[in-house]
């Protein structure tokens, strides 16, 4: 009997383990962005970013169609998708990278840890390295994650006209939330 349960027990870990050092997913991150400055804010979000995360490897990775930023008004998202991110052309955001203290985050048990991530950002068709930091929280149905950090427009490329350059700032900050469940099998 008590072979049994010793099985039972370490059959119930493995599983246990092996769930926890899979991968999430979800197709309903939200990003947002925001700007503040002298002439206008200006703030956009999406709910559709696509973002997988390997939790055996700290391998994360980001997408988000450029169209899907909603804005307050509509002229301005015209402006964002024509004359400054020019979606047509370059119709995705992308992040690649992974989280470089992943071996810190216990995902079989909940709690919040901070999570040091590292990657190449992807925008208007420049890529460019990322260092930031956020969170993971573990919870009994997934993760929840989260980030914040600053993009300098002009690092990629994205250009605003002279006649309101100085009434718009270069610095845009991006926020990142998402709710990931575990891929099934």
């Amino acid at each position: 009997m008590k072979k049994y349960i010793l099985l039972l027990s370490f059959f119930l870990f493995a599983i246990s383990f092996a769930q926890a050092q899979g991968k999430y997913f979800t197709k309903t991150g939200r990003i947002t962005f925001y700007s503040s400055a002298p002439l206008e804010d200006i703030e956009a979000a999406t709910k559709s970013a696509a973002a997988v995360l390997d939790a055996g490897s700290g391998a994360l990775q980001f997408s988000v169609l450029m169209k899907s930023f909603e804005f307050k008004k509509a002229l301005m998202q015209e402006h964002f998708n024509k004359d400054y991110v020019e979606s047509d052309q370059f119709p995705t955001g992308d992040f690649k990278g992974s989280i470089v203290n992943n071996n810190e985050i216990n995902y079989s048990k909940p709690g919040t840890y901070n999570a040091n991530v590292k990657g190449k950002l992807t925008l208007h068709g420049i890529t460019k390295d990322v260092a930031t930091t956020g969170t993971v929280i573990v919870e009994p149905d997934g993760l929840k994650t989260n980030s914040t950090f600053n993009v300098s427009l002009t690092d990629y490329g994205i250009k605003r006209p002279a006649l309101v350059k100085n009434k718009l700032s270069n610095t845009i900050k991006i926020s990142v939330e998402c709710k990931l469940d575990a891929l099934k099998n």
